[in-house]
C-alpha cells in the first residue's frame, strides 16, 4: 500500500511527521496532491498552544492549493490535474445559523486545521463540495492565498455601503494588508493603515494603500483627520487582535462608527464599554467566510485589483514546519506570507 507524509501537532511546540497510508477515496471524493500551504496567525496560535478553540493532536493546513490526483466515480465537474483550493469548513446544515444563510457560524462548526484534520499532508481526500477550481494561470502561491483574501472579503461583507467610505485598518500584516486592498477594490474612497514594522509599511506602499501611519511615531487621531477631514473614518477594521489596537479603534472612532474585529484574540481584552455606549459605536465580530467570499476573492485576484506578490516573503519545505514557525517568531517584522512547499 502506498504511503504519504502527514504533519501532526501533538502538543504545543511539538510537530511530528508520520508515514500513513495514501487515502482511499469514496465515490463523491477527490484526492488532491497538495502543493502549497500558507501559514497564518491562527496557525501560529495553535503551534504555541494559544488558540482558544483547538485541541491536540491536530493536523494543520487551511490555506491551500493543489492539483487533482484522482476523482471518485460520481465526480463530473472536476478532472485530473485541475488546479484547486479547498473550503475548510465542516458545518451541520441543521442549526439556526445553517438554516438562515449563516452557515459560516454553524453551532457545530469545525475548521480544517483546528477542530478537523487539515491539509498538511502530501495528499488529501475531500468531498467535492469543499473543492473549488482556480484559474489555470494562478500560481500555487496565489491559490493558497485565496483563503486570506476571502477572510477580508467576509469581513467587509458585514458592511452594507462600503463604496465611498473612508476606512482605517489597524495592522498591516497579511490580513490587514489584504483587508485594506479589498476595501479599495470594492469601492472605499480612501484607506489609512497603521503598522509599527518598517518592512510591512513598505509593502503597504507597494500595494498602493493611500495613507500609511506608524502609530509609534505619529498621533493616530491627528493622522485620521489629516487623511479624511474632521468627519474622520466611517469604518475601522482591527486586524491585529491585541489590547492596544482594539482600544485604538474605539478611542479614534467618531460617533456611530462601525468597528469590525478581524484579528484573532488569544486572550480576554479589557475595553471601555462606556465609550462604546456613549459614542453609539457598532462593534462587529467576523469569524469566517462563505463560498461567495472565496469566489469573490478569486475574481479580485484574477482582475489584478489585489496585489499578492509583494506579500509572498518566504518558503519552507514540508518537513521544516517547525523551522518556519521559529523563523516567523524571530522575524515578525520581516515576514508577511510564509509558505510550506509540500511538493519540494
Amino acid at each position: 500500500m502506498k504511503s504519504m507524509k502527514k504533519q501532526i501537532v501533538t502538543s504545543p511546540r511539538n510537530i511530528e511527521f508520520q508515514n500513513v497510508p495514501l487515502p482511499e477515496i469514496k465515490d463523491n471524493e477527490i484526492l488532491i496532491k497538495i502543493k502549497r500551504i500558507g501559514i497564518c496567525g491562527s496557525d501560529i496560535h495553535v503551534y504555541h498552544g494559544l488558540h482558544p478553540n483547538t485541541e491536540y493532536p491536530v493536523t494543520q493546513g487551511h490555506e491551500v492549493s493543489g492539483v487533482i490526483e484522482k476523482v471518485g466515480k460520481k465526480i463530473i465537474n472536476f478532472k485530473l490535474e485541475d488546479k484547486v483550493t479547498i473550503l475548510p469548513q465542516h458545518v451541520c446544515g441543521k442549526c439556526y445559523s445553517c438554516t438562515h444563510n449563516q452557515y459560516h457560524i454553524c453551532d457545530h462548526l469545525q475548521v480544517m486545521g483546528f477542530q478537523a484534520p487539515g491539509t498538511a499532508s502530501e495528499y488529501f481526500a475531500v468531498d467535492e463540495k469543499f473543492v473549488l477550481k482556480i484559474p489555470e494561470d494562478f500560481t500555487f502561491e496565489q491559490g493558497a492565498m485565496i483563503e486570506p483574501v476571502a477572510v477580508a472579503c467576509g469581513a467587509l461583507a458585514k458592511i452594507e455601503k462600503l463604496k465611498g467610505m473612508n476606512v482605517v485598518v489597524l495592522g498591516a500584516g497579511p490580513i490587514g494588508n489584504l483587508t485594506a486592498q479589498v476595501a479599495k477594490a470594492l469601492g472605499a474612497r480612501s484607506v489609512l493603515i497603521t503598522e509599527i514594522s518598517n518592512f510591512r509599511r513598505e509593502i503597504a506602499r507597494k500595494v498602493g494603500i493611500d495613507h500609511i501611519v506608524n502609530p509609534n511615531e505619529a498621533n493616530i487621531a491627528q493622522e485620521i483627520v489629516k487623511a479624511f477631514g474632521k468627519d474622520k473614518a466611517d469604518l475601522i477594521l482591527e486586524c491585529v487582535g491585541i489590547f492596544r489596537t482594539i482600544n485604538q479603534a474605539i478611542e479614534n472612532a467618531r460617533k456611530g462608527t462601525q468597528i469590525v474585529l478581524v484579528g484573532v484574540y488569544s486572550e480576554k481584552i479589557l475595553i471601555d464599554l462606556n465609550l462604546i455606549q456613549n459614542q453609539e459605536l457598532r462593534l462587529i465580530g467576523t469569524l469566517m467566510y462563505q463560498k461567495k467570499d472565496y469566489l469573490q476573492a478569486i475574481q479580485l485576484i484574477s482582475s489584478g485589483k489585489i496585489k499578492l506578490e509583494p506579500l509572498m516573503t518566504d518558503h519552507f519545505s514540508f518537513t521544516d514546519y517547525a523551522k518556519a514557525y521559529e523563523y516567523i517568531d524571530n522575524n515578525q517584522d520581516k515576514t508577511m506570507k510564509v509558505f510550506i512547499d509540500v511538493d519540494k
